[in-house]
């Protein structure tokens, strides 16, 4: 970067770590450039968010991605949508988020550009500002580029809250669209493979398609969760248990995407076990949920919304009934497909 632009070097050094001119360089003139909001313009040790009505939400994640840029995303969108989905998910809608960032030696300051002009284009969408922040550098080789930790503040939707004690026989299972986008997406970024169709990952926040569901339906809505690390295979394990609760899929319900399910059939992945950025599970009540899932598809992010199961009698657990009939075990899988991605 020139001179003019605040930095006389275009890689992050040791000494913009350091704490000294080149720290205040680097957080001024790149850093606040990016993310110039009242709250955080003032540099004081907290940012200073006034009084908040309502019942708070909070959350913390950390986010390392390689590559850092992938078809359609790449870690700074994904660090804010991913905070961003996980109050929005509680039924929580955002108001600040934190940016912790761990920058190793070496790193072209374009690529931290990039990033948090990624972050900040993901905030103005899903109506969030960085409130505060940290910045640190690790000497090279002892990190991957970039990592970022954040943490979000959100206020939940009045009268709702999770409730996972309320599912009962009946109860439908709604995806909000296709499976395993993103992790294929970053498979394909990773490997460099050439595909005729492209996958593009499914990062985007959430709260503008959930929160005006749950304002709507209200109690209807039981349970949600946006199916990360693990895919749907997982998260709904993990709903099931909570809920106490058996749930059966339906096979020839399940969204995926042909490209998706190409890459899939080829490397031997089941799109129920990869991840997913921009996608939720829900659990919500059988008369509704035609209701539910019409109001979903109404929304860009909920065209491709299904109802992939129900919530039935008998011990609890997650199976799936498959297209020849049968009914197998979706169960928690041993290892992981991929190499941790999020």
């Amino acid at each position: 970067m020139t001179q003019d632009g605040g930095l006389q070097t275009d890689k992050i050094l040791l000494a913009h770590g350091e704490g000294g001119k080149r720290t205040r360089d680097l957080v001024g003139s790149v850093v606040a450039r990016h993310f110039a909001n009242p709250v955080l313009a003032p540099f004081f040790d907290s940012g200073l968010l006034g009084r908040i009505e309502g019942e708070i939400a909070f959350t913390t994640d950390g986010y390392v991605v390689t590559p850092a840029f992938f078809p359609g995303g790449d870690i700074g969108r994904l660090a804010v949508c991913g905070t961003v989905n996980d109050l929005a998910v509680c039924g929580a809608r955002a108001l600040a988020i934190s940016c912790g960032l761990v920058l190793e030696e070496g790193l072209p300051i374009e690529t931290l550009e990039r990033a948090l002009s990624a972050m900040r284009s993901a905030a103005e969408e899903a109506g969030v500002f960085i409130a505060c922040g940290d910045t640190k550098v690790v000497e090279k080789g002892k990190g991957d580029g970039i990592f970022i930790t954040t943490a979000g503040l959100g206020v939940a939707v009045d009268g709702w809250k999770p409730s996972p004690e309320a599912v009962r026989p009946g109860d439908r299972i709604l995806l909000t669209g296709t499976m395993g986008d993103h992790q294929v997406a970053v498979l394909i970024a990773r490997q460099g493979l050439s595909l005729s169709a492209p996958v593009l990952s499914d990062v985007a926040p959430l709260g503008g398609l959930l929160l005006p569901v749950l304002e709507r339906f209200g109690g209807k809505v039981r349970f949600q969760r946006d199916p990360t690390r693990g895919g749907v295979g997982v998260t709904l394990n993990e709903m099931a248990a909570a809920a106490n609760a058996r749930i059966v899929l339906e096979e020839e319900r399940l969204p995926v995407r042909e490209s998706v399910r190409g890459v899939c059939e080829i490397l031997g992945f089941d799109p129920l076990y990869l991840a997913n950025e921009g996608k939720a599970v829900m659990i919500v009540d059988g008369p509704a949920a035609g209701e539910v899932l019409a109001a979903l598809r109404e929304h860009p992010l909920g065209r491709e919304a299904a109802m992939i199961g129900e919530v039935q009698e008998r011990a609890p657990g997650v199976h799936m009934r498959t297209l020849a009939g049968g009914l197998r075990a979706v169960d928690y899988p041993v290892g992981d497909q991929l190499p941790r991605i999020c």
